[in-house]
């Protein structure tokens, strides 16, 4: 990291005024700032609280590539983090900058970290969360599948597909809901049975805002609504009334690509690739071999 010639000079003094902050940018885009300094500081369009939400412990770092980790610690406030966001997974992979700032002039500062929230547990009126830097993206697998399913994500830049798309997507508000995971729509009708099935329902309004959940069943009832089971309970509960956007299903498959979303010049799968029996096949005397089973 570089430091400024200003905070090098206010370094090498005898005393200095330094404070640690951090920004959290959640997904949803709401951006939290912390200072363990006494008294509030703003720079980089963030205002940073301070005594609240979060500190944190040292920070490890390296000049290879192992990636730079620490740990943040705070209280559950109301007026910052709360246990229902933690619960909830708003705070799941969110952004965190961290820097060294001289607090008597914000503008001679350095980040010293930029990372991702890890793992997030919690203890009696607190939570530990696990910072992991940069340097982890290079630890994935990274290379492209051969399978005869496509390996797009539906909507996303590979994919193409627009998904506000007339005629694909469904917003609409709920009826009953059940534990968060079996949901009702009354204005379910328009739609095959099990259109949604594979797709994504996105809350839009209440205290689940912002969640989103992977739909496991779609069943058009006969009276016209539709009864939505998740894969996985959501974390916040959401009730009668909320909105909610349902996108369409994808099975991977090239006759769904082709056919339900006339999508098929970006399928990015090998729906020809030889199967197991092709790789596994020998030289017969009679018959051919033709990629398919051998024991027919």
């Amino acid at each position: 990291m570089a430091y400024p010639e200003s905070l090098k000079a206010h370094l090498a003094q005898g005393v200095t005024t330094v404070a640690r902050a951090w920004a959290l940018a959640r997904s949803d885009g709401r951006v939290l700032g912390f200072t363990d300094h006494d008294r509030a500081l703003a720079f980089a369009g963030i205002g940073f609280e301070p005594g609240s939400g979060m500190t944190a412990k040292a920070l490890m770092q390296g000049t290879g590539l192992s990636v730079d980790n620490t740990e943040s610690y705070g209280a559950l406030s109301s007026e910052a983090i709360t246990e229902a966001d933690i619960l909830a997974g708003r705070y799941d992979g969110a952004e965190v900058r961290v820097w060294l700032v001289n607090w008597a002039e914000p503008s001679a500062r350095v980040l010293t970290f930029r990372g991702r929230l890890g793992e997030v547990s919690r203890g009696a009126g607190g939570f530990t969360a696990e910072l992991r830097g940069l340097t982890e993206a290079l630890g994935l697998e990274r290379g492209r599948i051969y399978h005869p399913r496509c390996a797009a994500v539906l909507g996303d830049g590979k994919c193409r597909f627009d998904l506000t798309k007339d005629g694909y997507a469904l917003e609409a508000a709920l009826g009953d809901v059940d534990e968060a995971v079996v949901l009702r729509i009354a204005e379910g009708a328009g739609f095959e049975d099990r259109w949604f099935e594979k797709g994504r329902l996105v809350v839009l309004g209440g205290a689940a805002a912002g969640l989103i959940g992977v739909v496991k069943n779609d069943r058009l009832q006969a009276d016209g609504s539709r009864l939505i089971e998740l894969w996985q309970r959501l974390g916040a509960d959401p009730v009668a009334g909320d909105l909610v956007r349902i996108e369409p299903g994808c099975d991977k498959r090239a006759e769904t690509c082709r056919l339900k979303f006339d999508n098929f010049l970006n399928f990015r799968g090998f729906p020809h690739i030889p199967g197991e029996d092709w790789l596994v096949s020998y030289p017969v005397q009679s018959g051919t071999n033709d990629g398919g089973s051998l024991f027919r």
